[in-house]
């Protein structure tokens, strides 16, 4: 027993020394990516937004965790290189701004987790199987609900009297565009409205767009989700201000341009939910046990003043639904 108990000791010893090692070494900080399409200016309100759910779930950024931002601004040739920045810093998993982004970042992995956010169709955009189960390293949340275009021509036709005739303002080469403009023929169908979709590829197009609208006697705008106009809200809203069009845009933040009305999800809490996601994955569930979500919560909001501008009365019973009402 006692040429053992020097063995025991050395043993006691060796083990303390090691959890005092192991208790000396800085814990891993989580790094994520961020990946828009947009430029940063256009983003301040998601940017903000994702920030608030992390600090309620315990983040605290520069603390206990870093994000990496990346914003192609508006030019979403650069978005394949911005997500390979993004691998290159070993980001434990990549927050990606809306379907193009979403694309950038699952063409650059297949193994790091992707948590989407604003995606109209990613079924059929292929970032996933099914909403249900993903099947693969992307999850997260859709912006697509069954009756969204139909409730938006809804609202057009109620604020202007005898609609017959809308222009779909849409990109065609942008994941869940298609269906868009499918879920919204079928709604028009069934309100006797006529639709005219106008292919805007290029900012420079938005002014041409519109003019193509009046040459189609369009008495009213529905505008697809695209970073081509949310890269250039301002210029879009100003043009159908010009035009005197009533245009209902499929992101709150074009309100903030000046737009007249908006119906859709909840920007606030689709970012708020994603950083419910970045927590999860972060904490060891994997994206494919995570299923895709879509909105539960929408807002209306009407600007009476642009609404001024071009001459359109709100009808009072549509004023009364609105969740918000800027003047």
């Amino acid at each position: 027993m006692k040429k053992a108990a020097p063995s025991i000791l050395i043993a006691v010893i060796l083990l303390a020394i090691t959890v005092m090692a192991e208790a000396q070494q800085p814990k891993k900080i989580p790094r994520i990516g961020v990946l828009s399409a947009s430029p940063l200016s256009t983003n301040r309100a998601r940017i903000e937004e994702l920030r608030q759910g992390l600090h309620q779930l315990g983040y605290v950024e520069g603390k206990n965790i870093v994000i990496e931002w990346r914003f192609a601004g508006g030019e979403t040739v650069r978005l394949a290189d911005l997500a390979a920045e993004l691998l290159g810093l070993k980001v434990d998993l990549i927050v990606a701004f809306g379907p193009t982004s979403t694309r950038a970042a699952k063409e650059a992995t297949n193994s790091i987790p992707i948590v989407m956010a604003q995606v109209n169709d990613p079924v059929g955009a292929g970032f996933v199987a099914s909403l249900a189960r993903p099947g693969g390293n992307i999850t997260g949340f859709s912006v697509m609900a069954p009756d969204l275009s139909g409730k938006q021509l809804e609202l057009l036709k109620e604020i202007v009297p005898k609609l017959s005739h809308v222009a779909v303002f849409g990109t065609s080469v942008e994941p869940g565009n298609a269906q868009s403009v499918q879920e919204s023929e079928l709604a028009a169908r069934a309100l006797n409205i006529q639709l005219h979709y106008i292919d805007v590829l290029d900012p420079k197009e938005i002014e041409t767009a519109y003019q193509n609208a009046a040459q189609h006697r369009s008495q009213a705008v529905l505008v697809l989700q695209s970073p081509v106009f949310s890269s250039r809200r301002q210029l879009l809203v100003e043009l159908a201000i010009k035009n005197r069009l009533p245009v209902i845009y499929p992101q709150s933040d074009y309100m903030d341009a000046g737009g007249i009305m908006f119906y859709g999800p909840s920007m606030a809490d689709s970012f708020r939910r994603t950083a419910i996601y970045v927590d999860k994955i972060l904490k060891g569930t994997k994206p494919v046990d995570l299923p895709v979500e879509q909105p539960t919560k929408f807002e209306f909001i009407i600007n009476l003043k642009a609404a001024k501008q071009i001459g359109l009365t709100i009808p009072p019973n549509v004023l009364a639904r609105a969740d918000k009402v800027t003047k």
